[in-house]
């Protein structure tokens, strides 16, 4: 199995990049990282202790206390963030080598995905001009005000395995223009993508202490989010970490954005063709090899017409290629690590415990005697209360639940703890709006799986608080503050703000 040329895809990985320059950890411990299709260690990086998240806080906050960056105009931080989309291009190869190995993605795939995060420093580059960051108002006196944004301070951005790349230029990109410092903790899975746009900050001379990266276990990554001296921790990865990044932050009021896990449904409703969304949930499924957060893994059908959705979803699913993730004609790779494999098939076990049927799939691949793979895997009648419909797999696990009618298609969509995804298959536009605005889910797409960042990702419920991308992605990273001026307001228009 070959898993591309090997090289020194990082730099300094036995360093953090803390203050502007690489710096020599506190410990010599290392963090091993594991090709998920080979089980063989590709790359070694720097385990960071108490002290070196100190010390990534101590330039962080010096960066934003006492040097430039929350102080420059907007547009002058933009254009740091058009550097960084400049730079990134002729890291590309790097990103998605590392991240193929890391995570087990398709690297078809990740040469594709590789190429957004650059737009997405853009998008938010644009954002200097486009973003009311000052609003005028007349206080309730008659007084001139202003509402005014301003960058929340030191950001703690701790990075999930699935989808580094793109998510490390989410959250950095959003609290760079909003004018905060940055540390990034990569998670010890997945770190290369922190550490490449380190490398891209070193080489544009980013400001000193305006970004930060360090690799760590979780014991050690809860400093970060206990640490006085951060502002706002922005997390994406499980509900259960989340619960408790949420607590810790609650206890000293520090703000927080929690992007968690999911269990999103997709209502196929009695108009619309069952092969067709099918092959479109299928489909869907194989990105990232099923682990991925807002992933539609609840597929609600009519009862009379379940049997006939099962087989044609089975007959998709079960036909996918599942192989070398460097080999072209694979579809679907391994996933990120043993232990999420043994994860899977634990569930795997217990829908069949709990008496679903598997309808293709439920076991590793017979062909491929290493790697972290499971085989594309579909349950059929499979209970609502049960364990493999209410909690979040992770993997290529699809289940079929039957709804007796349209409003049992709803009840059971929404009986979930989560609330991140879904989708609604009709012919009728007008249809899919009515039944999307009764779910409680933060995206509902129609006859497709669909996710927008550049609108807002986030979801209901235990899938998390906070947005992520657009402008509504914006606001986690500021404060609101309210100026009012010992003058009166200005002339002003109907909207009783004040005039241009």
């Amino acid at each position: 199995m070959s898993t591309g040329a090997d090289q020194p895809y990082l730099r300094h990985p036995d360093r953090f990049f803390i203050g502007g320059q690489w710096v020599e950890p506190s410990s010599p411990s290392r963090i091993e990282v594991r090709d998920s299709a080979t089980e063989e260690v590709f790359l070694s990086v720097a385990e960071a202790q108490v002290e070196d998240v100190d010390r990534a806080v101590a330039e962080a906050r010096r960066a934003f206390d006492e040097g430039p960056w929350p102080r420059l105009r907007h547009a002058e931080r933009a254009a740091w963030l058009e550097k960084i989309a400049d730079a990134w291009g002729a890291k590309a190869d790097a990103f998605a080598q590392t991240w193929t190995r890391e995570s087990g993605v398709v690297h078809a795939m990740a040469r594709r995905a590789v190429h957004a995060p650059p737009n997405t420093f853009r998008v938010h580059a644009g954002f200097a001009e486009s973003f009311a960051w000052e609003e005028p108002h007349v206080s309730q006196d008659g007084k001139r005000s202003l509402l005014v944004r301003e960058p929340v301070g030191v950001v703690g951005a701790i990075i999930p395995w699935n989808a580094p790349n793109s998510l490390v230029a989410y959250k950095t990109a959003a609290a760079l223009i909003c004018g905060c410092t940055v540390i990034v903790k990569g998670s010890p899975e997945a770190p290369a993508a922190p550490y490449l746009l380190a490398e891209i900050c070193e080489e544009i001379g980013l400001p000193a202490g305006v970004y930060n990266v360090l690799t760590a276990e979780r014991e050690v990554s809860e400093r970060l989010v206990r640490h006085p001296g951060v502002d706002k921790i922005t997390f994406t990865g499980s509900t259960a970490a989340g619960r408790r990044i949420g607590s810790i932050c609650g206890d000293r009021i520090a703000r927080c954005t929690l992007e968690l896990g999911g269990k999103s449904p997709a209502i196929i409703l009695d108009d619309y063709d069952l092969d067709t969304a099918a092959k479109s949930l299928a489909q869907s499924a194989l990105a990232l090899n099923g682990q991925v957060c807002s992933s539609l893994t609840r597929l609600i059908v009519s009862r009379d017409r379940h049997d006939d959705f099962v087989d044609a979803l089975a007959g998709r699913f079960g036909r996918v290629r599942v192989g070398d993730p460097f080999d072209e004609a694979t579809q679907m790779g391994p996933l990120a690590m043993a232990r999420q494999r043994d994860t899977v098939e634990s569930y795997i076990a217990r829908g069949r415990d709990e008496g679903a049927r598997v309808a293709t799939g439920g076991g590793r691949p017979a062909h491929l005697d290493r790697g972290y793979f499971v085989e594309p895997t579909v349950f059929a009648g499979v209970d609502n209360g049960s364990v493999i419909a209410r909690e979040e797999i992770f993997g290529p696990v699809l289940t079929v639940l039957p709804a007796d009618d349209e409003e049992h298609a709803i009840a059971i969509a929404n009986d979930t703890n989560y609330g991140l995804n879904s989708t609604v298959f009709t012919n009728d536009p007008e249809r899919a709006y009515a039944v999307g605005r009764r779910i409680r889910a933060g995206t509902v797409g129609h006859n497709a799986f669909k996710t927008d960042f550049s609108i807002a990702f986030g979801g209901f419920k235990q899938s998390g608080i906070g947005r992520e991308g657009g402008t509504e992605g914006l606001y986690p990273y500021l404060e609101a503050k309210t100026m009012i001026f010992d003058e009166p307001a200005a002339q002003t228009g109907a909207d009783g703000k004040g005039g241009a």
